[in-house]
């Protein structure tokens, strides 16, 4: 791979991942590709066959059939687990090869990329451990009668997953559908499609079934004919949210389930009596960490007035420290990667010159261009963007209520602690938030009142397989993770065992009986 040193596991080509290999051929329907692009270098690095009308209808066939085989739908659980756990530990092994391609497909550092990927297994080691100890229940109906409830999978399932955490999220919830017995078809962002692609080949080799997993690499054409599969019976999505409005209303109208995490808007509140230190590098994460390309950014920095001037000076010292610090994302002392690809520096540039009158750029506003200072990387060939801090940002402004995605932060300043919740409402949005403060009184008080799904308290951005994600209000609806995660992939089946004797049910149970002195139970 050209500008790499490292050894790269990327093929030149990939297509389809269908029926446990991936699909080759140049038909009438299979002509159209397109190219990965590596966002520091804008280089070439794969070519990736789109999905064609007829590989989704291939792929929807197969997940059905494999389904209705019960090769994995019917499995123990313990059966399942033992897959998911030598995935787990296959991916272990693989870390830092997917690590290497995460970082050149999307921009990110691989000093970041190594440190998520690393705990990737854990997830796919959770709902392997969920498996071999979440069990049904006995349902405490009156009489005699034994109601046992076991839960039972969906069927065929599709997920739709984003460029900007492309193997985090697709094992988010391809690990939960497999858990729970689904056969899963995955249409990864044609931005970043190779980690998941390479992902599906090595779940096979763990004994994944033929079927069972299928990726679809492709645009928005191949999600929206995904999508509109009467087969489906669940659709799960990482997106922005007009985009999660539109597949909702097709994925309703064939009445099946829906998740979808959706955009963000976070909120951090610095309380003055917060640890300034902690909070300047805890903000500095939220805002920056992924290029704030990430659905919890800490985009919008609400500080009191007590510390705001105090926090404000030296958290410019750590932006411009981080600035000085960006250069190859290869470079593991690297301290922020690019952006997506350049409509995006285009995006952010427009969002920024279109801002209030109030508003003022104090650090960044501008593409990074020529050489580092850190490592000579010439800057200029990719997408980078300076991390960018805007005080004096007003409500109603464009940068404060829409999302980003990118390293820009807005301030806004407040005086009491209800002006700081009612700031930090001030948004369509409710995913994630911060609350920073040594009052414990008052930060159990604010993460109630913040509407968000996730409110981080003196940190953020923390995520556990365990702890269930997602949003409130235009967010989004459903949770990843979790036990609610595995449930929202199965539905509850209720078995109701009648254990009288035949002597007893022969006198109790007939409800046209002619003797009607004989209290018959209804229901």
């Amino acid at each position: 791979m050209i500008g790499v040193k490292r050894t790269l596991a990327i093929r030149g080509r990939y297509g389809p991942y269908i029926g446990g290999s991936f699909v080759s051929g140049t038909g009438q329907e299979r002509v159209s590709a397109f190219t990965i692009f590596n966002p520091a270098t804008s280089q070439a690095i794969a070519s990736v066959t789109s999905s064609s009308t007829s590989d989704v209808d291939d792929a929807l066939g197969l997940a059905q059939k494999a389904f209705d085989s019960g090769v994995w739908s019917r499995a123990s659980q313990h059966a399942r687990a033992k897959v998911l756990s030598r995935l787990s530990s296959a991916l272990a092994e693989r870390v830092s090869e997917f690590a290497l391609i995460e970082s050149v497909q999307t921009g990110r550092t691989l000093r970041e990329m190594n440190a998520q990927l690393g705990r990737l297994p854990e997830w796919l080691e959770y709902f392997a451990s969920l498996l071999r100890t979440q069990g049904g229940f006995l349902a405490p109906t009156q009489g005699p009668l034994l109601n046992y409830v076991k839960r039972i999978p969906l069927g065929v399932v599709a997920q739709i997953t984003p460029f900007n955490h492309p193997l985090l999220i697709a094992i988010k919830k391809i690990a939960p559908a497999l858990a729970a017995g689904n056969s899963v078809i995955v249409k990864p962002s044609e931005l970043a499609p190779i980690s998941v692609l390479e992902f599906a080949q090595m779940a096979s080799e763990a004994g994944v079934p033929s079927g069972v997993l299928t990726i679809l690499p492709g645009g928005p054409e191949v999600a929206k004919t995904l999508v509109a599969s009467p087969i489906l019976r669940k659709v799960d999505i990482t997106a922005g949210t007009n985009t999660g409005r539109a597949i909702g209303g097709v994925v309703g109208n064939n009445i099946a389930s829906y998740t979808a995490e959706l955009g963000g808007k976070a909120p951090i509140v610095v309380f003055s009596d917060a640890d300034v230190e902690s909070a300047i590098n805890g903000v500095a994460f939220a805002a920056f960490i992924a290029s704030g390309q990430t659905c919890v950014s800490g985009t919008r920095l609400i500080l009191q007035d007590g510390v705001y001037d105090v926090f404000m000076e030296r958290f410019l010292q750590k932006v411009q420290s981080i600035t000085k610090r960006i250069g190859d994302p290869l470079n593991l002392k690297s301290s922020m990667g690019t952006v997506i690809h350049a409509k995006q520096v285009a995006r952010i540039d427009h969002l920024l010159s279109n801002r209030s009158q109030s508003a003022k750029i104090v650090a960044g506003g501008h593409k990074l261009t020529g050489k580092s200072s850190l490592d000579s990387f010439d800057l200029s060939s990719g997408s980078f963007y300076a991390p960018t801090v805007v005080t004096d940002v007003e409500v109603e402004d464009e940068l404060w209520q829409e999302e980003i995605f990118g390293p820009v932060i807005v301030v806004k300043r407040f005086a009491t602690e209800d002006e700081g919740i009612r700031l930090a409402n001030a948004s369509r949005y409710g995913l994630g938030a911060g609350v920073w403060t040594s009052d414990l009184s008052r930060a159990h008080r604010a993460a109630q009142e913040i509407d968000a799904g996730l409110v981080w308290v003196n940190t953020h951005h923390r995520n556990d397989p365990s702890s269930p994600w997602g949003g409130m209000k235009d967010s989004g609806i459903g949770r990843e993770n979790g036990i609610e995660a595995y449930e929202s992939y199965s539905q509850s089946k209720s078995i109701i065992i009648n254990i009288s004797s035949a002597s007893d049910t022969r006198t109790t149970d007939d409800w046209f009986a002619e003797d009607e002195n004989v209290d018959r139970r209804y229901g």
